[in-house]
């Protein structure tokens, strides 16, 4: 499993952006100061970085250029509530991968990941995954039951995979809420269970199981 570090100072997002990392099957860290974040980022452990403008003891385009000047080649995604044309020019042109403003939604990021993996050639994303007679393909964005296409719209999409990559495991509403949702989503609303109950009837009740009290599970199908 990929390995993500998270370099950000406030831990509302970094605590978001982690835990829907590791509900899609990744492995985030976190620090949350330049000097540490930069420290880690040339060790060497880490696939992707993802990278805040705003910390508290320097600017992020020293870390990063930290990292270029040690022809350090690890993907770079800069997340930050900075986003006018100047600073993403800037962070582009300084060495980043990807530039993404706040606030932003979670499956955009996540998608932005797994392209950058992907181009790393590192094995960290399957184009298509199937779980019983459920296969998803995403690279383009289709879904099949029993070999039949089922049109998704792209929330349900994305619903599904959060399930689909993580078979058998149960998944808290929170945990969907940030993979699906983003993280300024209203934690008391009842989106999930609606779009499970979408997901239910577009794919076969007997595939969504509740778990009273905490979530839902993908599990096979008969």
């Amino acid at each position: 499993m990929s390995r993500i570090l998270i370099i950000e100072d406030e831990q509302r997002i970094s605590s978001f952006v982690a835990k829907g990392l590791k509900a899609a099957g990744l492995v985030p860290f976190v620090a949350d100061t330049g000097r540490e974040g930069g420290e880690l980022a040339l060790s060497g452990s880490f696939e992707l970085i993802i990278l805040d403008l705003g910390l508290p003891d320097e600017d992020g385009f020293s870390v990063l250029r930290r990292l270029r000047e040690h022809d350090t080649e690890v993907p770079v995604i800069i997340l930050t509530a900075r986003g006018g044309v100047e600073d993403t020019v800037a962070g582009l042109q300084g060495g980043a991968d990807d530039y993404m403003a706040k606030p932003f939604h979670f499956d955009e990021l996540l998608a932005r990941v797994r392209l950058r993996l992907r181009s790393g050639d590192n094995g960290a994303d399957t184009a298509v995954m199937s779980h019983g007679s459920l296969e998803m393909d995403f690279l383009h964005r289709r879904a099949r039951v029993h070999g039949r296409e089922v049109d998704l719209s792209a929330r349900e999409f994305a619903l599904a995979e959060a399930f689909i990559r993580n078979p058998g495991q149960v998944l808290s509403r929170e945990q969907l809420l940030s993979r699906v949702w983003g993280y300024d989503f209203d934690p008391g609303s009842n989106v999930v269970d609606v779009y499970v109950r979408y997901l239910r009837n577009k794919l076969g009740g007997e595939r969504f199981e509740t778990v009273r009290g905490v979530g839902y599970r993908l599990v096979a199908d008969a």
